[in-house]
């Protein structure tokens, strides 16, 4: 991922992320989401932290963005692939591996 540039970051982030920016910030209200992922200290999860900053970045323009969007662009992308390659077996609609995904805008359920 180091080699893509901006305009490829942003392009694999627009197709990873599958939520929009009211479904990300509904899904980031529940118990389900707060209680998904790493939390150091007993604060808020690394994705769920991450969340609200996609939701951000979705509903930014692309001439707002920042390098730092980019690189937050970056990690949410490489979250992602890294999470889906980790995919358990069975059901997954109620699995904490679901709900951490959902976290960083994207739900594996949804086509």
């Amino acid at each position: 991922m180091a080699g893509e540039d901006d305009e490829e970051i942003r392009s694999l982030f627009q197709d990873l992320v599958n939520l929009g920016p009211a479904e990300l910030e509904r899904w980031l209200g529940t118990e389900e989401s707060k209680a998904a992922g790493q939390h150091s200290g007993g604060g808020e999860s690394t994705g769920h932290e991450s969340g609200r900053r996609i939701v951000a970045l979705l509903s930014a323009k692309k001439g707002d963005l920042s390098a730092d969007d980019y690189a937050h662009m970056r990690k949410v992308v490489g979250y992602i692939r890294r999470h889906l390659a980790q995919r358990p077996d069975g059901d997954i609609r109620d699995t904490r591996w679901r709900h951490s995904l959902m976290n960083w805008g994207h739900d594996p359920l949804k086509t």
